[in-house]
């Protein structure tokens, strides 16, 4: 066997490929799982989307090779997207990238500005792709604490009191995930100010805004912004379109071309369709968030009070399509007590030591189910409880 690349020793399989293998073992085995743990919304996409790719997929040139930088009518549309709802203004020749999602942006950005050794800092607990990119371009992880008694916000003073030289780039993630913590535009202008001392590029991934947040920000609308920081968002989380793969980076020109460098030597553009009915969707209007919205706090009720029945501790104030809780003080062993329930009940929860050390006492369970599905696993849990005590 040929030896792989010593980069892989630096990370191992990301959780969720390994514990989904063992969850379709168990299907296999005969047990009814009901997956609590993914965020891949089962709610339909916008009909314009539908109908639309449809209809362009038939058009002459449809299947043809794409332009490295999207087609102008997608980036257009973001554009005025970003003006109505953040009242940012964005040029739509250098200021907008499209993405197959915005995860391709975590690695662009990371293999656009990271050498060996400059120093990510990155938030824990936080989206592990954050460190993996990272860690595949060579860099150093400098991971930041985020705790309940902050409001899952980084210290700034703090972190700068002992911020090294070849710090170069700081993930930030709001609304977060996992804890569904929001930010204030107060906070993104200490941050802008933050990068702007230090030098360290702020890139903010921001896929999260319009589900059950009724102050949707971008950290662009910062009149010092595009200095030194970029944002990320895509249409996976709010329009129900994640297995389309489309996705933005907004900021300025000099950083954007940085990241199509890399994305043009490793992809050949996004199908044109997609783009086109990416373009459609971006003009729907808030009412499609209002009656999104109505579906996920019906959803979520069930889902604290499954929560509840396991006696863990829920955070206030989330947004999201999460909800993160604190594990009972007297479960020692976490993933062992998450295994325990996934196998006597056929439920699947996430446990929060895969996001970072700052989770390790926590939960996360999806809303990304039909009530119906989650009112069952609330019905299980509950007789689990029962027999337990």
């Amino acid at each position: 066997m040929i030896k792989k690349a010593n980069r892989l020793n630096r990370f191992g399989e990301y959780y969720f490929s390994k514990k989904l293998r063992e969850v379709a073992q168990l299907k296999k085995n005969g047990l009814d799982i009901i997956n609590l743990g993914i965020g891949s919304p089962d709610l339909a996409p916008p009909k314009e989307a539908i109908d639309t790719l449809r209809h362009k997929a038939t058009e002459a040139g449809a299947h043809q090779y794409q332009s490295y930088q999207g087609i102008p009518e997608l980036r257009e549309a973001i554009a005025k997207w970003y003006a109505r709802h953040f009242k940012v203004c964005l040029n739509p020749e250098n200021e907008i990238l499209p993405l197959i999602g915005s995860k391709e942006g975590i690695f662009h950005l990371s293999m656009a500005y990271l050498d060996k050794d400059d120093v990510v800092l990155v938030p824990d607990p936080g989206y592990p792709a954050y460190t993996n990119c990272a860690k595949l371009a060579g860099a150093t992880i400098l991971p930041y604490d985020l705790k309940a008694e902050n409001d899952w916000l980084p210290d700034l003073e703090e972190l700068e009191k002992n911020l090294p030289k070849k710090a170069k780039m700081m993930w930030v993630n709001y609304p977060h995930m996992p804890t569904g913590a929001s930010a204030t535009e107060a906070f993104f202008a200490e941050l802008i100010e933050f990068g702007l001392r230090n030098n360290i590029l702020i890139c903010h991934d921001n896929p999260y805004c319009f589900i059950l947040n009724d102050k949707p920000i971008s950290i662009l609308n910062h009149p010092k912004a595009k200095q030194i920081a970029v944002e990320l968002t895509s249409l996976s989380k709010s329009y129900n379109m994640a297995g389309w793969r489309v996705g933005m980076l907004s900021g300025a020109p000099e950083y954007l071309s940085a990241a199509r460098q890399v994305s043009s030597n490793i992809g050949s553009g996004m199908f044109r369709p997609i783009q086109l009915a990416a373009t459609a969707v971006l003009d729907t209007d808030q009412s499609w968030f209002d009656k999104l919205n109505v579906q996920y706090l019906e959803r979520k009720a069930i889902v604290l009070e499954l929560l509840q029945a396991m006696d863990c501790q829920i955070a206030p104030n989330q947004s999201g399509m999460f909800v993160w809780a604190k594990a009972p003080e007297h479960i020692e062993d976490i993933e062992n007590w998450l295994d325990g329930i996934l196998h006597n009940t056929g439920v699947f929860i996430t446990p929060g030591f895969i996001f970072g050390r700052n989770g390790s006492r926590y939960v996360r369970v999806s809303l990304c189910n039909k009530k119906e599905l989650i009112q069952s696993a609330l019905t299980r849990i509950k007789q689990e409880c029962s027999v337990r005590t």
